[in-house]
């Protein structure tokens, strides 16, 4: 049922922003004055189609969700009535095709601003930035960080989610400097300023969920008693004799804080025999435990095979209401916001994208349809709001794929027009099909990388 409830939730998201793209261009032609033979949403065989409209065009649903067109009158793909040719694409002046082609993807970035707009209307929840531990030693604890502080501002940007400093991090990290925090200590409410240096810090490790880790700084969280639930059978919990209502105490003499501890504890310990001390009815009991030594991509981790219990839905409320934060904005307001955030993200991905080609970022963050209808069914579990951003940034990075210079690509009908515009011709047919044959080969490829990484996020 998980995999279903995605799978149409990707189809939305996918149609939605398909539709904006392709709706672009064909509402662009019609006005100025190019004939529009049909538009698809899809590829390959139609599902849905009707004609409509003066020039009777034809409307598609079609099978493969991944893509559309806009089929426009074109006398160099067959016979065109004289009467027509004034109205044929390639008969347009420059102007007016490089109009055309640029309106799909302006036409997501049009949508991307619209849907911030509504996602800061309705508001956006989130935990608030409040640090609840610093290690010692860490850059954030040379820095000046304390546990108890609120990260009210980011490289002089207000900060009221820990997803808003998420952000912030990611564009400090591309650009390689610092990140400028603003902090305010409680109970006096006193601000200061905090530099927090990113040397040596790379964003996969953010996109891992590294990020903080490495800089010694952690969100206050709710913490869940270190008591186990359950017990995999033939696990070496089991083998150790620990079982379900056991309250560990200690790893190797050091006090087990809550449960998040210990499983840092254990994943510290892979193949290495520990003393783990638990609370059963009242007694103290001492066990010897060996972690099995698991394979991630960062290295071995140790797993002992017990879970916990989760924390009654009550307590997750009340840590929500003290610990949350909501906020919202006026229309106009909110398109301010829109906008503002619409050129970050934009920016954001450029930079990501320039990092991925200079082999500086790993290509393990470049996402598939998998990963995709993934995130589209976790937004659209959490609310409006963050599916409405889902959709902002996934539409974002629609419009700037689109508008790299690649043949098949809007970008690379650009770049066809700024050949001919320097050579004052068009290019001959035979090498638009040669950059056809390359542009197919290049986009086959980083879709078969797109599709392995997903294979191997969910293997992984």
């Amino acid at each position: 049922m998980e995999f279903l409830t995605y799978a149409l939730w990707f189809v939305v998201a996918i149609g939605v922003l398909v539709t904006v793209h392709e709706f672009g261009h064909f509402w662009v032609a019609r006005r100025l004055g190019v004939k529009v033979l049909r538009f698809s949403v899809g590829f390959g065989r139609p599902l849905l189609r009707f004609r409509g409209g003066p020039d009777s065009t034809e409307y598609c649903v079609s099978a493969v969700p991944l893509g559309g067109y806009v089929q426009m009158l074109d006398a160099s793909k067959g016979d065109v009535d004289a009467e027509e040719l004034p109205r044929a694409f390639d008969r347009q002046r420059m102007p007016v095709r490089v109009a055309v082609v640029v309106a799909g993807p302006a036409f997501n970035f049009l949508f991307a601003i619209v849907a911030y707009c509504a996602m800061f209307m309705v508001g956006v929840s989130g935990l608030r930035p409040m640090i609840g531990a610093v290690e010692p030693g860490s850059p954030a604890d040379a820095a000046g960080l304390r546990a108890g502080q609120e990260i009210v501002a980011a490289n002089g940007r207000e900060t009221a989610t820990w997803q808003s400093v998420v952000e912030r991090a990611i564009g400090a990290s591309l650009g390689g400097g610092a990140l400028e925090l603003e902090v305010r200590s409680s109970p006096d409410g006193s601000r200061r300023e905090v530099l927090l240096p990113l040397d040596g810090v790379v964003v996969d490790e953010l996109t891992q969920g590294r990020f903080f880790e490495r800089l010694g700084l952690g969100a206050q969280r709710l913490r869940i008693e270190a008591r186990i639930a359950t017990v995999t059978d033939g696990s070496p919990a089991a083998r150790a004799g620990l079982a379900a209502g056991d309250r560990v105490l200690s790893v190797d003499g050091e006090p087990v804080e809550d449960w998040e501890h210990l499983v840092r504890l254990v994943r510290e310990r892979p193949g290495k025999t520990s003393s783990v001390v638990v609370e059963r009815l009242g007694q103290r009991i001492e066990r010897s435990v060996t972690p099995s030594s698991e394979t991630e991509e960062h290295g071995a981790y140790g797993r002992i095979g017990v879970a916990v219990q989760p924390p009654a839905p009550e307590v997750v409320e009340k840590f929500q209401a003290e610990h949350g934060a909501r906020t919202s904005y006026p229309p106009l307001e909110a398109l301010a916001k829109g906008v503002e955030r619409t050129g970050e993200m934009s920016l954001l991905t450029l930079r990501m994208l320039w990092k991925m080609v200079m082999l500086e970022v790993s290509l393990d963050n470049l996402s598939g349809p998998i990963t995709i209808a993934h995130y589209a069914g976790i937004s659209a579990e959490r609310g409006l709001p963050w599916f409405l951003g889902f959709l902002a940034i996934v539409s974002i990075s629609l419009g700037i794929l689109n508008l790299l210079p690649i043949p098949l690509l809007d970008g690379g009908h650009l770049m066809y027009y700024c050949i001919e515009a320097l050579t004052g011709r068009p290019l001959s047919d035979q090498a638009q099909f040669v950059g056809q044959r390359v542009g197919a080969g290049m986009l086959v490829g980083l879709m078969g990388l797109a599709f392995y990484n997903d294979i191997a996020r969910l293997l992984g």
